[in-house]
């Protein structure tokens, strides 16, 4: 019976039956439902498919992407559910699982109309998620994350819809730039992967949700966004350019931002503008140091967001004017965010090391030079707030004088997990390069790679202690740094508010204008509808007779004209 029901669909459904266990029960559940799954994602020998008015809609289609993110997914589902065993609340726990379930049904989809309606059960689970925490600062966010997450889903079926009609295909697979369709496609997936100018809404939500949602919305929507393009947009130009400024601006911002989860979240822009790269530059090379990126991204970006959201739990901080001197009380979280960190900066035998180096070295390989020195500057950025940034001012850097335990053993087992399978990743690759969608011709592990990447983190190392030490570094500030969202907030919404108010005085003038003809229009209608009119009245049996052989009879007349 569970053989014959898609891991999607197995996920789902088994979310909503969280709400009736409790305890153990509900903790041992929450383990199982995302191993049962996976036993059904690996014994999958069947597509699955159902009718919808003329089309066919393929919920369960295999290919190399979707081996390789069904597993990321999975496993991220099992880390994630293993790191908020501890939450009692029956709305996250249901909407996290219902989030990961849609997510595995996109890339499981073969048709974009399946991969249509699981995007948006995406959007209703992450929303709920972001309204987990119950504060008024999350309910507004999640509102306007709604708002962002809906019109992607527009302009995304918007493009399906218009593609069908240009080809006549449901199918996903390639599409280039050459046609509206594929561009509104590109458009809707591009909202989703936090795109220059569209990303805030990453920036303001996803540090809103609780210290166990906010890891569960690091995986999986922006991955899917990911997935998406790699499937339909290989090779377009575009993408290299808008990758590359994804990687450089959010390390700005994270330089100067005081919330470590959002530090997070800039990182998460950064760490994307690779992958968007590889996806542009199209290669084989490139392409498979994209998705690897991806694998290895959620795992140790979700254990920085775990580090940070167990100090969350336990201090009920997570500035950085607020803390520091953690290591004394919290040496495991500790050791665990320094794993993190050093697999972000992609220190040998740490996973980006044998991940991002793909989309650098395939950028070379097809002369974009420039491309690759902006990227070398983002790398060395990304060592700088995620690799000492965080790690640094939380633990270590001046005491304020928190004494904080450890987190719950469930939050330190996930961590520990995650932070394995980062050493396991970049100290044996070919684990997962033998699951990458073409064959890796590449060796990580060459001298010139190893001292280049060592340089490399050398020198952006001592250039953050010494710009510390001679006290020119960015101080940790309660501040409100302003982002791309200034201009919708300070020129779009008043503009948006002048339209409203000019509408309404427009509405007003022509109600004014009508109102006379209106009145006699109203009283010619009552004059023959009404009550009282010639239709009002009571009819004699005979004379309605009449009038129905009368209008059969020219029915029957102009029937046989």
């Amino acid at each position: 019976m569970i053989a014959e029901i898609p891991p999607a669909f197995l996920l789902i459904a088994g979310a909503l039956l969280m709400p009736f266990m409790r305890g153990r029960a509900r903790q041992t559940y929450m383990l199982l439902l995302p191993v049962a799954s996976a036993l059904q994602f690996y014994f999958l020998d069947a597509t699955f498919s159902i009718g919808l008015f003329d089309y066919t809609l393929t919920i369960g289609k295999m290919g190399p992407m979707s081996h390789l993110f069904g597993w990321l997914f999975h496993l991220a589902l099992f880390i994630c559910a293993l790191f908020a065993l501890h939450v009692q609340d029956r709305l996250q726990n249901v909407s996290a699982f219902v989030y990961a379930g849609a997510a595995l049904g996109c890339v499981m989809a073969g048709d974009w109309i399946t991969f249509f309606i699981f995007w948006e059960v995406m959007t209703v689970g992450s929303v709920l998620l972001v309204w987990a925490s119950r504060s008024q600062r999350s309910f507004d966010a999640g509102l306007r994350y709604f708002a962002v997450q809906l019109v992607s889903g527009l302009v995304l079926l918007a493009g399906i819809l218009v593609h069908i009609g240009e080809t006549g295909e449901t199918a996903i697979g390639y599409l280039g730039l050459e046609s509206l369709g594929a561009i509104l496609i590109f458009v809707g997936l591009g909202i989703k992967c936090a795109f220059p100018l569209v990303h805030n809404w990453l920036i303001d939500a996803y540090p809103e949700s609780t210290p166990t949602g906010t890891v569960y919305l690091s995986v999986f929507s922006t991955k899917t966004a990911i997935f998406g393009l790699a499937i339909a947009f290989p090779g377009a130009q575009p993408l290299i350019w808008i990758g590359t400024v994804m990687a450089i601006f959010p390390i700005f911002y994270a330089v100067i931002e005081n919330d470590f989860r959002r530090v997070l979240c800039y990182s998460t822009i950064n760490q994307l503008g690779f992958m968007v790269v590889g996806i542009g530059i199209g290669t084989k090379l490139a392409l498979n140091g994209a998705v690897s990126h991806a694998f290895a991204d959620v795992i140790f970006k979700s254990l920085l967001f775990m580090s940070m959201g167990a100090v969350l739990h336990v201090t009920g901080k997570v500035k950085g004017t607020e803390l520091g001197g953690l290591y004394k009380t919290m040496p495991m979280t500790g050791g665990l965010c320094i794993v993190g960190a050093l697999a972000i900066a992609g220190f040998p035998l740490f996973s980006a090391y044998v991940t991002k180096s793909m989309v650098l070295q395939a950028a070379l390989d097809e002369g974009h030079w420039i491309v690759w020195l902006l990227l070398l500057f983002a790398a060395a950025g990304v060592v700088e707030h995620a690799s000492i940034k965080i790690p640094f001012f939380s633990f270590f850097g001046h005491d304020a004088g928190i004494r904080a335990k450890e987190p719950p053993w469930n939050m330190l087992a996930a961590m520990t997990l995650a932070a394995i399978l980062c050493v396991v990743i970049g100290a044996f690759p070919d684990l997962l390069y033998r699951r990458l969608p073409y064959p890796v011709d590449y060796q990580p592990y060459t001298a010139s790679h190893i001292v280049t990447t060592l340089q490399l983190l050398f020198f952006a190392s001592l250039a953050v202690f010494g710009l510390m030490v001679l006290k020119l570094y960015p101080p940790e500030l309660r501040s409100t740094n302003l982002d791309a969202d200034w201009f919708t907030r300070r020129l779009a919404l008043p503009a948006l508010h002048s339209a409203a108010r000019l509408m309404a005085r427009s509405t007003a003038m022509l109600d004014a204008a009508a109102a006379p003809h209106t009145r006699h229009l109203i009283a010619g209608l009552l004059h023959v509808h009404g009550p009282y009119g010639v239709f009002g009245r009571t009819w004699l049996t005979g004379t309605t007779v009449l009038w129905v052989a009368a209008l059969l009879g020219a029915y029957l007349i102009l029937y046989h004209l």
